[in-house]
């Protein structure tokens, strides 16, 4: 890079310029007590927090030190220093030199530097190394200023120690503290002198600070220190005002971003969140997720929820994590108590910046230090706190708890969701145990084994579609060698069904001493079920009574399923015949004054009667084909002299096949009779 100096003349068409300075001092500075010409550098140095009293200025009566080696280069996007450095010599030119054309191509090195990113760490890298090129400076630090505290913190330094950088700097305390509160340059050519001064580091006697102003506020400060006393020159201040008053405007902007961009993101994890956690139902599941979750927003040390109990009146910790590790906390919290109560309360988020100095603070952990209280509310009524907690203060700010805030609202339907899963889940299970003591007593009110006869044999069997099912069938032992068989399908499913077909048996077995024919008996059993009618009830039922003394069958039908009679051929090579028998009636409890006709039928050894549910015919597999009255007289015909118990279990294992695994929509009962002709 090429300078051109010009030595007592007005720079011409060079824009901008600096008013020029006593002794400029850009790139190559001298002692000013002795003014040798020797380059003087500056050591970095060790800072301490003492302040000093004022004292005289003494000459300097130590030799300048030795150049100390280049800093070493700063990882970051882009380098904008110049490629050479050109030290000037104050004896090489006059000591008044202008330094317009250097001047001019620095600003627009910076205005490239700082127009080109809006990364806040990359802008002041930038910054550090351009501001390096033309003050050879060792010390050098950028202070932001934190709003919420009103102090300065380093957001960017070289030369301090891990200490210093650390350090919460009051506004008008220091140089820094004093520039940024006067809105005003301070070029300082003996700290000593200073009696606000922070003594942070014993070696430090000049220092030059520069406010950073946006739109007339202060945002920061950029501070440069030297070891040598008065180091820093006027033409450094106004390069240095140069360079903050286009800094404040690049630092503002990438701030912006930054916060946008974070919004952003902050709104696609919030959206994440949000579609996640309302797919999750078990409230414990749910109450763990959402702590993981909020992690990736907002890095917190302590999280609870805790949920109201309307029965104690009380908010319980349902939730805690310390550290990432899960805790128990038994502690209870009334409503109004500490922050989260009051939040509560107020139903409205309470942000503590510092809990020591918040008053309705109530300590449950030493450790915190700052803490922000969200209430969960769900249709006006406060179902929880979302509590965060750290170690750190003034850890939470503004947009923690707009966030926390936001999420709040999907937070508490989620979990007003779960519990309402849960509550029905709990009620489920209450009434699958209910019901299942209902089936055991349906079970009972039916036949455990069928009667024995001499000359016949009969098999039976029962599957509920559901818990508890309303086909019903039943024995009825009429003396003498005759027996009644009742096969009946009750309107409806599960409990009302089981309920309405357990007093149809109970009827029935009532009515049994009487040894009613068929058409008698369901004539009597409608009478009965009149009397107890119930809306959008019934029962179709086939009732037959067995005669095993001359081997035949009275059969009466109210409005049920009608039984095949499957005759066996006199050449037992050919298939048995089929045929269904013509029996028909309303069903029962429907219509009073009912009639009934009756039917009786002779058989023959082999001969089977086949009673069965609508569950048979009516199921349904996979394709939504039904089993139908065809598929079952083909699979009886391809039977040969079966037992009746085989034939139970060939249909109903057929009906099994058939529906692969789909779910039974309906009770399936089968009772099968067959004539054997001689004693069992």
């Amino acid at each position: 890079m090429n300078h051109t100096i010009t030595t007592g003349e007005e720079p011409r068409d060079m824009t901008p310029t600096l008013a020029p300075a006593e002794e400029p001092r850009l790139l190559v500075h001298t002692d000013p007590q002795s003014r040798s010409g020797t380059p003087q550098t500056q050591p970095h140095p060790v800072i301490s927090t003492q302040s000093r009293m004022p004292s005289p200025i003494k000459p300097s009566s130590t030799p300048p030190a030795a150049p100390e080696a280049p800093a070493p280069e700063h990882p970051y996007e882009g380098d904008y220093r110049p490629p050479t450095q050109q030290l000037f010599h104050p004896h090489a030119a006059d000591p008044k030199i202008r330094v317009e054309p250097l001047q001019v191509e620095f600003l627009h090195n910076l205005a490239d530097a700082l127009n080109t990113t809006l990364d806040l760490n990359t802008l002041m890298h930038r910054v550090a190394d351009l501001v390096r090129a033309v003050i050879d400076y060792k010390i050098f630090a950028i202070l932001l200023i934190n709003e919420r505290a009103s102090d300065l913190r380093m957001r960017f330094q070289i030369g301090h120690s891990s200490e210093v950088e650390r350090m919460r700097i009051k506004l008008g305390r220091g140089v820094a503290g004093q520039a940024a509160l006067q809105r005003k340059s301070l070029l300082i050519e003996d700290v000593t002198t200073q009696e606000n001064y922070i003594d942070a580091n014993p070696n430090v006697r000049s220092e030059l600070a520069v406010p950073l102003v946006v739109k007339n506020k202060v945002i920061g400060v950029l501070d440069l220190q030297s070891e040598t006393i008065g180091y820093f020159t006027m033409e450094h201040q106004r390069l240095l005002e140069l360079v903050a008053s286009r800094m404040a405007i690049a630092i503002e902007n990438a701030r912006l971003y930054t916060r946008v961009s974070r919004q952003a993101q902050t709104l696609a994890v919030l959206n994440e969140i949000s579609r996640e956690i309302t797919s999750i139902l078990d409230p414990d599941d749910l109450l763990e997720r959402i702590g993981q979750l909020l992690k990736r927003v907002i890095d917190f040390h302590m999280f609870t929820i805790l949920l109201w109990n309307d029965r104690t009146q009380l908010f319980e910790h349902r939730f805690s994590s310390r550290f990432g590790e899960r805790v128990t906390r038994a502690r209870t919290i009334a409503l109004g108590e500490g922050l989260i109560g009051t939040s509560a309360q107020l139903r409205e988020p309470i942000l503590a910046p510092d809990v020591r100095k918040e008053p309705r603070y109530v300590e449950a952990n030493p450790e915190v230090r700052s803490e922000l209280a969200i209430p969960l509310v769900y249709k006006g009524e406060v179902i929880g706190v979302l509590d965060l907690e750290h170690t750190r203060v003034n850890y939470y700010n503004d947009d923690h708890q707009r966030t926390l805030s936001t999420l709040a609202s999907q937070v508490a339907i989620s979990i007003a969701n779960a519990k309402l899963y849960q509550r029905i889940h709990e009620e489920e299970q209450r009434m699958e145990r209910d019901l299942d003591m209902a089936r055991q007593v349906q079970l009972r009110l039916m036949p455990s084994h069928p009667p024995k006869l001499d000359r016949a044999e009969i098999a039976s069997r029962f599957v509920a579609a559901r818990s508890i099912g309303g086909d019903v069938f039943d024995y009825l032992d009429y003396g003498s060698g005759r027996i009644a068989i009742a096969v009946g399908d009750v309107s409806g499913k599960a409990a009302p069904a089981a309920l309405y077909a357990a007093l149809v048996s109970g009827i029935l077995r009532s009515l049994a001493p009487q040894h009613l024919s068929p058409a008698a008996m369901l004539t009597a059993l409608n009478d009965q079920l009149q009397e107890r009618k119930l809306d959008s009830q019934y029962v179709t039922m086939l009732m037959a009574v067995w005669d095993d003394n001359n081997q035949t069958l009275q059969i009466a039908n109210a409005g049920s399923v009608q039984p095949l009679f499957v005759a066996v051929n006199s050449d037992t090579s050919k298939p048995p015949t089929v045929r269904t028998i013509q029996a028909e009636g309303f069903p029962l409890g429907l219509f009073p004054n009912a009639e009934y006709e009756e039917f009786t039928l002779s058989t023959r050894p082999g001969d089977l009667i086949v009673f069965f549910s609508d569950g048979i015919v009516d199921a349904i597999n996979a394709t939504g084909d039904m089993f139908g009255d065809e598929r079952l007289t083909q699979l009886l015909e391809s039977q040969h002299q079966p037992t009746a118990q085989f034939t139970v279990d060939t249909v109903l294992q057929a009906v099994t096949d058939f529906q692969a695994g789909t779910a039974h929509f309906d009770d399936e009962t089968i009772v099968v009779l067959r004539a054997t002709g001689q004693s069992t």
